[in-house]
């Protein structure tokens, strides 16, 4: 059976957006900018964002958040009617997190060519190995979220740079 997506192209530029706005509030708290939702009868049951640096926690990604707070809303580990969106294609660990909740579809606006396995490295979701598959689609406003990272990078690169500066002139 082929899955297909259940969004228009409006509706996936919409939520897309929502995420970028959880990705937002990552940076301004200088966390790596991801954010993620998920939505639930295109209603947003769960939202996240990166939170890594401020729990010194390695699982602490936003789609981790996202699948804990629409498990809570739903009271249930098994989100089958239900999507994510993330900023950034997700990693083994986020992928594998959507793989066991049984989320149905996942979007996500960046390529991560470092660690994405929704497509670029592997693609763990689209894996008939599994007991559960969703349907993938990436690339959604890509340039809008990609740029949120590369410009979040580029300035935590000149601050670096300025304390080294600062620090040499001491």
């Amino acid at each position: 059976m082929e899955k297909t997506t259940s969004f228009t192209e409006e509706e996936k530029i919409y939520f897309m957006q929502e995420a970028l706005k959880e990705a937002q509030k990552a940076e301004m708290i200088a966390e790596v900018p991801i954010g993620a939702i998920i939505v639930h009868q295109k209603k947003i049951i769960g939202r996240g964002h990166n939170l890594r640096e401020h729990s010194q926690d390695a699982t602490s990604h936003a789609e981790i958040f996202a699948i804990q707070e629409a498990c809570k809303g739903l009271d249930s580990w098994r989100l089958e009617d239900c999507q994510l969106f993330v900023t950034l294609e997700p990693c083994p660990m986020c992928s594998g997190a959507m793989i066991l909740s049984r989320l149905e579809e996942v979007y996500f606006g960046a390529y991560d060519p470092k660690g994405g396995t929704a497509g670029t490295l592997m693609n763990l979701l689209e894996d008939e190995r599994f007991n559960h598959q969703a349907y993938v689609e990436g690339g959604i406003l890509a340039e809008e979220c990609g740029q949120q990272l590369t410009n979040f990078f580029r300035q935590l690169r000149e601050e670096k740079k300025r304390s080294k500066k600062t620090s040499q002139a001491e």
